[in-house]
């Protein structure tokens, strides 16, 4: 059965090539009615465009403009449903997408022809690690300069214009270059569903000279998709559900964790229906957080091996069964590769595979269905809870501040909890927000929808600035909360600009601990160290008394308290930046054990040849 394209599944095509339809997956898009032998006015390609991008629920699109996609971007901006986010630099754009994609489930960036294109390439690079679909469109060269031999401005100086094209390639799941009106609308709508079916980047070049011509396929209202989902072998699930329920059923200890992959799958309320339904300890990987409702009677924290939440780590590795559901494992979530998991114990159950320890695997398999089907053959087991519920010790309370004493980083996210509630979201920039932010318990009401956000897998330092823009666009009525390093905000921090500009009201804490504290805790260097700024006056000059921007600068327990009740209060409608000033040396215990063990997996010497 086809499904509409916004309550798409997962459908893996197996076909890369560029401009070539990928194979068992797309439906043709037919019409009954012969061509119209009257070419409307409007019927272009760029308007076309600018109605698929509505209709697969892009409102904003995020955007550099340049002489290569001017004409397109005014096709864009024509239509009713679109608006265009004008970005200080390709970078953010890229990753504005990124955030806007997190929040909408999928995101839209347009840049100029190479110059633009390899700068965001980056963060095109971060989607793709992270399984986000988004858009990335470029204003290509004019159709008349392909085989020409000429060279071109924005290019490296060859006459092959095919450069960009190649560095894409690797970072998008479908490449479209679309310089022939004839195909082009089947061109785009591939690339934009098999975006959708993949959960990645997609690459649409469209030459600067195409988007206002009239042509006969743009000429009525756009056909709508019908995108074949994914189906689960039947005769497969009831064999990977037979052999996992006797592997789990003869545990006595079982548990289950939750990996980030659990997007990609559209399988977060099957997760919660067989944690259910087993009651298993349920822990998630600290790329899964907000993945599961921390609300849960059975939810014990994150696993994070020797950083993770505290009792956690046993818990799961003591177990002598254990069922993760859309795992990552690399040397950032398993701690340096020191997780104390045996193969052997484990179902792995990834987006449209099963995998049961040592043994069979079953392909064809959709979580959803294979996690639902489970909770009805799975005994109740509830003893590996019960251990923990056992051993559990409540949290000690950071020694309190003393009146005008220097503010400590425990003590900030104590009051960053607080500030929490069903209509705010997280995002956590790479570095110690990453383990400052794991502690904070998401209050009933996010569960998995995804309201708290990092990534981890790329960690790309300046990501948050950008995320942040096209997050808050996305969700408005969401108040977001982004923790940022002052390392980070250096590389990305132009975008606060455009923040203003669209009358954000976002909450960003500037940590400003004089430089990149996650890589001293790696390898220490001078080459860590950076130049301090004066944050709030940087904010304070971009502003520049247009718009609602707020800024203030906290040194201790009594001024954060007083800035969190003005950025709450009467400035509660404004984009509120909170400089945050700590010691270069207060970090989290858990960035201190993680950089440890980081290091030493970074410094092995080469194995004997």
């Amino acid at each position: 059965m086809a499904t509409s394209i916004g309550s798409l599944d997962s459908c893996k095509p197996t076909n890369n090539n560029v401009g070539c339809p990928p194979q068992n997956g797309t439906a043709s898009v037919h019409d009954s009615h012969p061509p119209s032998t009257i070419v409307s006015s409007d019927a272009t390609l760029g308007r076309h465009l600018a109605r698929r991008l509505v209709e697969i629920g892009v409102q904003d699109v995020f955007s550099v403009p340049g002489d290569f996609n001017l004409t397109l971007l005014d096709h864009l901006i024509a239509e009713p449903g679109l608006t265009n986010i004008g970005c200080c630099n390709e970078l953010n754009a890229g990753y504005a997408a990124d955030g806007y994609a997190r929040a909408r489930g999928v995101g839209a960036c347009v840049v100029t022809f190479t110059v633009g294109g390899l700068s965001v390439l980056n963060a095109i690079a971060g989607a793709y690690s992270e399984n986000l679909p988004v858009i990335c469109i470029v204003g290509g060269p004019n159709t008349n300069d392909y085989g020409t031999n000429r060279i071109l401005h924005h290019t490296i100086g060859l006459a092959d214009f095919s450069q960009e094209l190649r560095c894409f390639q690797t970072v998008t799941c479908f490449q479209a270059v679309v310089n022939n009106l004839e195909d082009a609308h089947e061109q785009i709508d591939t690339a934009i569903s098999t975006a959708l079916k993949e959960s990645k980047p997609v690459y649409i070049s469209i030459s600067c000279n195409m988007p206002g011509i009239p042509h006969p396929t743009f000429s009525r209202e756009p056909i709508k998709f019908a995108i074949s989902p994914r189906m689960t072998n039947k005769m497969g699930l009831e064999v990977a559900v037979e052999a996992a329920a006797a592997f789990l059923n003869k545990a006595v200890k079982p548990v289950m964790v939750g990996g980030p992959k659990l997007r990609v799958a559209k399988a977060h309320e099957a997760f919660v229906e067989f944690a259910d339904a087993s009651g298993y300890a349920v822990s998630v990987m600290p790329s899964a957080k907000g993945h599961f409702p921390e609300t849960h009677p059975h939810y014990i924290g994150t696993y994070w091996g020797a950083v993770g939440t505290a009792y956690c780590g046993e818990i799961i590795e003591s177990a002598d069964a254990y069922l993760f559901a859309g795992p990552i494992f690399n040397d950032y979530s398993s701690v340096g590769y020191s997780l104390l998991l045996k193969k052997e114990k484990a179902i792995i159950v990834q987006p449209d595979r099963v995998v049961i320890g040592n043994g069979p695997s079953f392909g064809c398999v959709l979580m959803k269905d294979f996690l639902q089907a489970l909770a009805k053959r799975v005994n109740k087991n509830t003893t590996a809870y019960e251990n923990y519920h056992r051993i559990f010790v409540p949290e000690g309370q950071p020694v309190k501040c003393q009146p005008n004493e220097p503010l400590r980083v425990n003590i900030m996210f104590q009051h960053i909890q607080k500030l929490l509630s069903a209509d705010t979201a997280v995002i956590a920039e790479t570095g110690d927000s990453w383990f400052n932010c794991q502690k904070l318990k998401l209050p009933e009401g996010c569960g998995w929808c995804c309201r708290y956000e990092f990534q981890m897998q790329y960690g790309s330092i300046g990501w948050s600035v950008g995320a942040t823009l096209g997050y808050a666009q996305s969700v408005p009525s969401k108040r977001v909360i982004a923790c940022i390093g002052d390392g980070s905000f250096q590389v990305t921090a132009q975008d606060v600009s455009t923040m203003i500009r669209c009358e954000q009201k976002s909450i960003i804490f500037l940590i400003n601990n004089g430089g990149y504290t996650i890589e001293v805790e790696i390898h220490d260097g001078p080459y860590n160290v950076i130049k301090n700024w004066n944050y709030t006056g940087l904010v304070d000059a971009i502003h520049n008394g247009e718009g609602n921007c707020w800024t203030t600068k906290v040194r201790t327990e009594e001024e954060l308290t007083e800035a969190i009740a003005t950025a709450t209060g009467e400035k509660k409608d404004c984009l509120c930046f909170i400089e945050v000033i700590v010691h270069k040396d207060d970090t989290s215990k858990e960035l201190l054990e993680w950089g440890s063990r980081v290091s030493s997996a970074n410094s092995r010497l080469p194995n004997p040849q």
